[in-house]
């Protein structure tokens, strides 16, 4: 039944039908996806997420959307429009301004309630700007870290922010990290704010602790020097895996929480599922409480993933065998016929040093034993893209319990390209699906039935790589490979990069 709506209908009830309405832009294309060398159509891989607002349109598809509130939506639009405050910023205004503007239609209600949250913590942190110090040119606090951490030795003091932050979580490409984007840029450039990949993050962390090593709380002062630069903390991809990272995070935490941080985070798992299974993890759990404590946790409970909604025209993602001449000769279009690629080297963090075996006008060149089946991680991968914006790898395998290290690693590198934009040309054994299909979680392989078949249970179960984070993290991994191989991708790519 189409709603009714009174003369005397609220604003906030308004507003309420307008947030039911979906984030999508019209202008998704409906054009047939093209094939991949190698795939399929039924297997083409298809796209899209991005930083930029041009490309957050991308989310113009009403699947499994409420008739009520898109029909609720469009009923009081000019309502809206015509009564709206508009002083008013912040991420659900901006997102209202864009359907006044046409720019986006009808969306999803999942999303829609992540944006609810988002714009209560813009709000308060409006109202709190002074309380919070969150602008970086009205602070008398001028003093060192090093300086404030003697003084705090004799009168301890704790900042303790008013407002709570925002925990995002939910399964791969329902927008979270779109979303965290948007609310971020919608925030004045004076405030002191940070927007940054965990990966990164922790890197940073690690960095610092070596700077301060001698001090009896090195991890205080890495938290004062945080909290100097960034009052508002927005971390993508919040994912524990390291048992390094695992056992500072709750002193950290705790000290950036004193510190007045306020944290925006998201995350493809529920906090009390982070670092599940992993060493000494009864060390990391009152990290979990602390995090629900300073946080409001709120879940994205979206079954679509956007990455895979529109068509991929353009990838470089080739399947088969013995590709490597065919590789090797998309490498040389894209630095250029006459150019010669030569070996390199690329410094990355606390003086280490990664050997690229082949590299030329922002393009490297690498064997996957070579980059994933060698002792390196995040912090080689992001010196790497700080460098280079393409990536050539040969000869990706398909994982199980025989290379699960490797695995891990490429889950690490994927994520890293995908947080610099980079791109990828690269020869597999198979789509990102069946490259990881035998990477499971504990409660895959215990709902998982025996074959029918002549092969016994006990061949089914060895080959498979029963690893809770691995197989937490193979969906996400999936997906990112498949935006990367999309026109869309390939387009911000060219432009992040001035290509």
């Amino acid at each position: 039944m189409r709603p009714v709506f009174r003369s005397s209908l609220s604003l906030s009830r308004v507003r309420w039908a307008l947030r039911n309405q979906q984030r999508y832009s019209s202008t998704f294309s409906s054009k047939s996806p093209k094939l991949l060398v190698g795939v399929n159509q039924n297997e083409a891989f298809v796209n899209t997420n991005t930083y930029n607002s041009t490309l957050y349109s991308r989310l113009s598809f009403s699947r499994g959307l409420s008739a009520e509130a898109i029909e609720a939506a469009d009923s009081v639009r000019l309502t809206v429009s015509s009564s709206a405050d508009v002083k008013r910023t912040g991420p659900l205004v901006e997102y209202e301004r864009r359907i006044s503007n046409g720019e986006l239609m009808t969306g999803d209600i999942c999303q829609l309630g992540a944006l609810k949250e988002l714009q209560r913590l813009h709000d308060q942190l409006v109202e709190s700007v002074d309380t919070c110090r969150l602008d970086r040119y009205n602070t008398s606090d001028k003093s060192s870290s090093r300086s404030r951490w003697f003084w705090s030795r004799f009168m301890p003091e704790s900042s303790v922010s008013p407002v709570k932050g925002l925990y995002l979580y939910g399964g791969v490409g329902t927008g979270k990290t779109m979303l965290m984007d948007l609310f971020f840029d919608q925030l004045p450039d004076t405030w002191k704010k940070q927007r940054i990949h965990f990966h990164d993050f922790m890197l940073t962390v690690h960095s610092r602790l070596q700077k301060h090593k001698g001090l009896s709380d090195p991890l205080e002062v890495v938290a004062q020097e945080i909290a100097h630069d960034a009052i508002l903390l927005c971390l993508d991809e919040f994912m524990v895996t390291d048992v390094a990272d695992a056992l500072i995070l709750n002193r950290l935490f705790g000290h950036l929480f004193s510190n007045g941080i306020i944290l925006v985070a998201t995350s493809n798992r529920n906090p009390d599922k982070l670092y599940e299974g992993g060493l000494q993890r009864d060390l990391f759990l009152p990290f979990i409480a602390s995090l629900k404590e300073r946080n409001v946790v709120h879940e994205i409970g979206s079954a679509v993933d956007y990455r895979k909604l529109t068509s991929a025209e353009q990838g470089f993602y080739f399947i088969g065998k013995d590709l490597s001449t065919l590789l090797k000769q998309k490498f040389q279009e894209h630095i250029g016929g006459n150019v010669v690629a030569r070996p390199q080297e690329v410094e990355v963090v606390m003086g280490r040093k990664l050997q690229v075996p082949l590299g030329a006008k922002g393009c490297a060149y690498f064997p996957f034993e070579e980059l994933c089946d060698r002792p390196l991680g995040a912090a080689d991968y992001f010196g790497l893209f700080k460098k280079f914006h393409t990536l050539a790898l040969e000869g990706v395998p398909v994982f199980g319990l025989h290379n699960r290290t490797a695995a891990y690693r490429f889950v690490t590198l994927v994520d890293v390209m995908y947080e610099n934009r980079a791109r990828l040309l690269c020869t597999a054994e198979a789509t990102p699906q069946e490259l990881l299909e035998k990477i499971v979680t504990i409660s895959d392989a215990k709902s998982m039935s025996p074959r029918t078949s002549s092969r016994s249970r006990k061949n089914d179960v060895s080959e498979l790589c029963v690893d809770n984070e691995l197989g937490f993290a193979k969906d996400r991994t999936i997906s990112r490979l498949t935006e990367m191989n999309s026109k869309e991708y390939l387009e911000q790519h060219a432009t992040t990069h001035n290509l």
